[in-house]
């Protein structure tokens, strides 16, 4: 099966093309987040590294959040756009769960946080098993300090991933169990993991209706809501 995998989800642009497990190009660019200028490029030039055409993939694969609205926007849009005109299969893979995914380490505790700002952060706690982050507590846009003292319960050590780097205080304060130091790289999302998990998931049943996952309102659409609390907050994408 020949996968296109693709992140823009933060601030990292990151695009994969794989054939079954084998990665045939990958890249990953953190200097710049002019993703909606650079991401159709890149993806063109990777095929074509691979020796590839548009039609000769089976499958795209993309971090569908959270994260940055735009990123996820841009993202998105290209999977949804590329799947429905060379009608393969798109799959959705949580943009937290792949960062979860860098830990090699079976029955690990992982914990990959990305700073949603004001001491809020986007976060979900998984565990490794037979290689891949299983939930144990699903991803949320919610308070720092929530988040950590429902951690702290399970009581093991936690790998801290994303920018947790951000709130090394309050996780040291909150999380009594040691929490293992990694290496920078493993703060990145890996594009090729991306399309490795979505190799063997279930693609979504309608690439029409399906919406990204963003976690919370936009701030004008949360301002809106609390000046118009009677109107209808059907989601527009979703309307028919």
């Amino acid at each position: 099966m020949k996968i296109l995998a693709i992140d823009t989800s933060n601030r990292p642009l990151s695009v994969a093309v794989l054939e079954d497990t084998t990665v045939l190009a990958a890249i990953t660019v953190t200097v710049h987040q002019k993703h909606a200028e650079y991401l159709l490029p890149e993806i063109e030039r990777l095929l074509a590294m691979a020796e590839l055409k548009p039609t000769d993939l089976e499958r795209v694969v993309v971090a569908a959040g959270p994260g940055s609205y735009t990123g996820i926007r841009i993202a998105v849009t290209t999977a949804k756009t590329l799947a429905a005109t060379l009608n393969i299969d798109l799959v959705a893979v949580s943009s937290l769960a792949t960062l979860a995914a860098n830990v090699p380490v079976e029955g690990a505790l992982v914990a990959p946080i990305f700073d949603a700002r004001n001491q809020n952060v986007f976060a979900g706690l998984y565990r490794i098993k037979g290689g891949r982050p299983t939930v144990e507590i699903a991803d949320a846009h919610t308070g720092v300090v929530d988040f950590l003292k429902a951690v702290a319960k399970y009581g093991e050590p936690v790998w801290f991933l994303g920018d947790a780097g951000h709130f090394s205080d309050v996780i040291g304060t909150t999380v009594s169990a040691a929490t293992p130091a990694v290496s920078p790289w493993l703060n990145l999302p890996q594009v090729a993991t991306i399309g490795l998990l979505g190799r063997t998931m279930e693609p979504v049943s309608d690439v029409d209706r399906f919406v990204p996952n963003y976690l919370r309102l936009t701030q004008a659409e949360a301002e809106w809501r609390a000046k118009n609390p009677e109107e209808d907050t059907e989601s527009y994408v979703e309307k028919i």
